[in-house]
């Protein structure tokens, strides 16, 4: 199983929110690379970024940090915050980010994904499903949709995605142990690489994942508040 420890960027900032609430929100470092470089000595084999305010603008905001975490690390990161459109991509990919993480216009327009697929490849686009109580959320989890989760990444396999990465909003930023179950259902149902986002809060947590088959994890409020070592975590499941 994969870890990929992420840094959620605000106003230039490595913050992190609760259930996605941004009023509720606790920073952790004013200069993001050097967390970057922390994860790359750690052993990390790739790095989660998303620019909250991006998410919420539909357009990029936090490049000046999205470049300087490129230009130091040599891992490569996976970003995602309002990438919505062919042009926003080939901005981001040209910042040094490898894949760009598509949510709310993967939602609102499935074509867009194929599109983006078929110019820029698999390997670089990966679809982000956010969801409470199965249903998907967009927008920066401010609007709920009426498209099951399971639904959603079955549409998106048709497209030509091979990787999504599954959120549980409820779990997120709470330290409360991921859907296990609805992640699995969701890996099981779509033969998908389904990398697991939300909730982890100790390495027992990242076992349990790796027993179901889960590809990959993300790690945030569980890195930050020193519940879980990302080297040895790292040691632990690669």
């Amino acid at each position: 199983m994969i870890l990929l420890p992420a840094i959620d960027m605000k106003d230039g900032n490595a913050v992190r929110l609760k259930k996605g609430n941004f009023n509720e929100v606790t920073v952790y470092s004013h200069d993001p690379s050097e967390i970057a470089s922390e994860f790359e000595k750690s052993g990390a084999g790739f790095i989660h970024l998303v620019d909250l305010d991006g998410a919420l603008a539909g357009h990029s905001v936090n490049e000046a940090a999205i470049k300087k975490i490129t230009s130091t690390v040599s891992v490569p990161c996976e970003l995602g915050g309002g990438i919505r459109s062919m042009d926003a991509i080939e901005y981001v990919l040209s910042l040094g980010v490898y894949r760009a993480i598509l949510g709310t216009s993967a939602v609102q327009d499935p074509g867009f994904v194929s599109e983006a697929v078929k110019k820029f490849g698999a390997e670089r686009i990966v679809v982000g499903i956010d969801a409470k109580n199965g249903m998907v959320a967009t927008h920066g989890w401010e609007k709920l949709s009426d498209i099951t989760a399971v639904d959603m990444a079955m549409d998106m396999k048709k497209r030509g995605v091979k990787t999504i990465i599954y959120t549980d909003i409820s779990r997120d930023g709470m330290l409360t142990g991921p859907n296990v179950e609805q992640t699995k259902k969701l890996s099981d149902d779509t033969g998908l690489d389904i990398i697991a986002s939300g909730g982890v809060s100790c390495v027992d947590d990242l076992k349990e994942l790796c027993d179901a088959g889960i590809y990959g994890s993300i790690i945030g409020k569980a890195y930050y508040e020193k519940k879980v070592d990302l080297k040895e975590a790292v040691e632990l499941f690669s």
